[in-house]
């Protein structure tokens, strides 16, 4: 039932990521960035609260915060990324699709099959444990 929980609560956690993410997203492309690097920092960005609520609410880890914690978070938000700007590549090539819709369907996507579980095993997997 805990798992049922983490995923849950990392989910809703990505949302509020993936919303801050957007909303610098759409600001970067309304000044012109190109579609992957506005994507790329955005979702930077949504990582950086995804760390803090992710910590401390859906992993309910209260370990300090160490070095080698930040690095391993630091790895997956990048790879992260990295998969979203080349999954908004791919899903915008047709100048017809929103970016928003793309974006969503993106991140969705990205968190079922790398986000969430790199984030269980590799940065809170003894929290995950535990809790």
């Amino acid at each position: 039932m805990k798992n049922v929980r983490q995923l849950l609560t990392a989910g809703v956690v990505g949302v509020l990521g993936t919303g801050l993410d957007l909303a610098v997203l759409v600001l970067l492309v309304r000044h012109h960035a190109s579609v992957p690097l506005a994507t790329f920092i955005a979702a930077l960005s949504g990582a950086a609260a995804n760390f803090a609520l992710n910590k401390y609410v859906s992993f309910r880890d209260r370990s300090p915060i160490r070095i080698g914690q930040i690095a391993r978070f630091h790895f997956v938000a990048v790879v992260t990324a990295l998969l979203m700007a080349g999954a908004m590549k791919v899903a915008t090539a047709n100048p017809a699709v929103p970016v928003v819709a793309a974006k969503l369907a993106c991140a969705a996507v990205v968190f079922a099959i790398w986000s969430y579980p790199a984030q269980r095993y590799l940065v809170f997997a003894r929290a995950a444990e535990v809790a």
